[in-house]
């Protein structure tokens, strides 16, 4: 906790992620002072449904923000700032909650960010080609709200649409619960719900999609007043919600960001002086934000949009204040890791191994690959093995959601030609290895999934550089840029320099950013990224290994090519 030598002013971030709350106590210098987490209800009644209760968020919210001020000067906490996963709340006319599930169970009111029953949905939004599809990369994703919400609509008519008074991102329904306000923010409606910063609601896609009844009411229900990011809500905190989060009533509460989005703010405006990085001579604009955790977001702005098939945006001021905003992405990306390892058979023997020397598996799997890889560099191991990592379909930059995993022993393929009879497909599952299943199998098939995600993330870059992007350095964070393995591939794999925050929380530093900027202690988004983001640690690539991820490229580009060519015979005559 902080002591004697005060700084002045502390600002409260929140933020919702897939499976925890977590809050921290930040002061004007960015600096991480206290941090607690807590961890929320996820149902899964089905295949493909994923749910979560707002009202079980809101608790979890409460019990972190108490915890954060414990000690502290209330007076001194000048602002508050919320961001969460995009999942969907529903709630009814008087702000209760509705239910998004065929049991009736009206307490999970929120479909989740990454459910995927809307498939049928998004299929005919896309076939629309409405002009609004432009700004997702040509390709609405199921993800997206719009389908869900016709989802809803078609599934659940009596018990939940028809009662339904408001559809609030998360984002948003947690800057209502803190202020009464219904504004949303410009980040969460320009980049989930097809808004335009410019042009506003388009009504025509609203209609041409079957949900009509929206536009009525002056689009009351989604939202008619928009804020930027970082925004005063209101009249601040109310005293009902300052009670709750253990807050002083009135202070200033900001417009919310989706939680990637604060992962991107976070990072992205750091003062890189001093570390050697071509970025220190270069606009803003040459940074991507890589914002990994139990999915990965690939954040890149500019000055000008720029369209990239199958990348979502440009968003104009959804991040950064007067930047269009592309945002590409991996689906899932830590849950994956983590089904590859739990799923082998070593696991046990990993989880005993590592709870002996007091490790996580990841720590303890990143030390055996050093030790089996003898005078080779580490990445070398896979070279006879091979993952595509779209367990969850791709989301960008294919736009696929049909796409599954692979895993292929390259030991099988043809030499020249790596033809595809020889490789082998899963549907989240691995086939085509050695007989073997020990622990030098699983930390090798570990480092071939951490190397896929990365060769994933350079399939994004260069999408985005072929369209007009030009990126020299990465900034990641989130909890995978807490491991070593997955940070140092990211960088040998795009060739470019990562550069991780000194605060590991940069998440939770976005979003105590907008309370910052809330507060009026800075006069924008732009000056407090400067002045609360600060440069912790730069990795940079073994150039000396790059002819070797060329070629690991090479067969992952393979791996999708091979995966289209067995659909397109299996549907044959």
């Amino acid at each position: 906790m902080p002591g004697g030598d005060e700084p002045r002013s502390y600002y409260v971030g929140v933020d919702v992620g897939t499976g925890s709350v977590r809050a921290a106590l930040v002061d004007q210098r960015g600096t991480l002072l206290a941090f607690a987490d807590q961890p929320i209800n996820q149902w899964e009644p089905q295949f493909n449904h994923h749910e979560q209760s707002s009202e079980d968020i809101w608790a979890a919210c409460c019990v972190v923000s108490k915890k954060v001020v414990q000690g502290v000067n209330l007076h001194q906490i000048r602002g508050l700032g919320f961001d969460a996963t995009c999942s969907l709340v529903v709630l009814d006319k008087q702000f209760r909650p509705l239910p998004v599930n065929h049991e009736g169970d009206s307490h999970r009111n929120v479909i989740m960010w990454l459910d995927h029953r809307a498939v049928s949905q998004v299929h005919r939004i896309n076939e629309t080609k409405h002009s609004v599809l432009q700004y997702v990369g040509g390709v609405m994703s199921v993800e997206m709200q719009a389908p869900k919400l016709l989802w809803l609509k078609e599934n659940l008519r009596e018990t939940c649409w028809d009662k339904a008074g408001h559809f609030f991102d998360l984002p948003d329904f947690l800057s209502w619960k803190a202020t009464g306000v219904t504004a949303r923010s410009l980040c969460s409606l320009v980049c989930k719900w097809t808004y335009s910063a410019e042009k506003g609601w388009d009504d025509s896609f609203w209609k041409m999609a079957g949900l009509e009844d929206l536009v009525t009411d002056n689009y009351s229900k989604i939202g008619n007043q928009v804020l930027p990011p970082g925004a005063s809500l209101g009249s601040g905190l109310t005293p009902e919600a300052a009670k709750d989060l253990g807050l002083p009533p009135g202070i200033a509460v900001a417009a919310s960001l989706i939680d990637a989005h604060a992962g991107g703010l976070g990072v992205i405006g750091a003062d890189v002086k001093g570390h050697g990085l071509a970025c220190e001579g270069q606009p803003v604009t040459s940074r991507l934000a890589v914002i990994c955790g139990t999915s990965s977001c690939h954040m890149g702005i500019s000055k000008n949009p720029i369209f990239v098939p199958g990348v979502w945006g440009p968003y104009f001021s959804a991040m950064v204040p007067g930047f269009w905003l592309n945002e590409g992405g991996q689906s899932v990306t830590g849950k994956l890791i983590d089904h590859v390892v739990q799923g082998h058979a070593a696991f046990p023997e990993l989880q005993a191994k590592a709870t002996a020397r007091r490790q996580s598996v990841y720590a303890y799997l990143n030390s055996h690959l050093d030790l089996i890889k003898k005078a080779q560099p580490v990445g070398f191991l896979t070279v006879d093995l091979h993952v595509w990592p779209d367990f969850h379909g791709n989301r960008s930059p294919l736009a696929d959601l049909t796409l599954k995993g692979m895993v292929s022993n390259s030991q099988f393929l043809h030499e020249g030609d790596g033809g595809p009879k020889g490789s082998r497909v899963g549907r989240s599952k691995v086939t085509g290895l050695k007989l073997s299943q020990d622990l030098d199998d699983l930390a090798i098939l570990y480092l071939a999934t951490v190397q896929a995600i990365a060769l994933g993330t350079r399939l994004i870059i260069e999408a985005m550089e072929s369209a007009g992007h030009s990126i020299s350095t990465l900034f990641l964070c989130g909890g995978l840029s807490k491991n070593p393995l997955f940070v140092q591939m990211h960088a040998d794999i795009t060739g470019m320099p990562v550069v991780l925050s000194q605060e590991v929380e940069s998440v939770l530093v976005g979003a105590a950013i907008l309370g910052a900027c809330a507060s009026g202690d800075f006069a924008s988004v732009q000056e407090a990224m400067a002045k609360m983001s600060k440069v912790g640690k730069v990795v940079f690539p073994r150039h000396e290994d790059k002819r070797y991820y060329d070629k690991k490229y090479q067969v992952f580009l393979k791996l999708v090519e091979h995966q289209k060519e067995y659909a397109a015979i299996m549907k044959g005559d």
